[in-house]
């Protein structure tokens, strides 16, 4: 498991707190998420932002040859059925 980082951050303005305590109550999340969240979209690693990315790779890429791992999930279904 990676070890995650932690930051401190001082003098938040209360106006922004308060915004970030509405919006995790609202979501029924913790404001300290609500704070991750805001980081992740300020550095451009929202999770809208990586699937697009990832479309546009999945659009470059193509099809690939093969099984597709739900060909895999079937196969082994089967398998252990019998």
């Amino acid at each position: 498991m990676a070890v995650m980082a932690q930051i401190v951050i001082r003098n938040i303005d209360d106006a922004v707190v308060a915004a970030l305590r509405r919006r995790a109550a609202a979501s029924g999340t913790s404001m300290e998420e609500q704070a991750r969240r805001a980081l992740a979209r300020a550095v451009g690693l929202d999770r809208e932002a990586a699937v697009s990315r990832l479309t546009e790779v999945r659009r470059s890429v193509g099809r690939l040859e093969g099984p597709s791992i739900v060909d895999d999930l079937r196969r082994d279904r089967d398998r252990d059925s019998q």
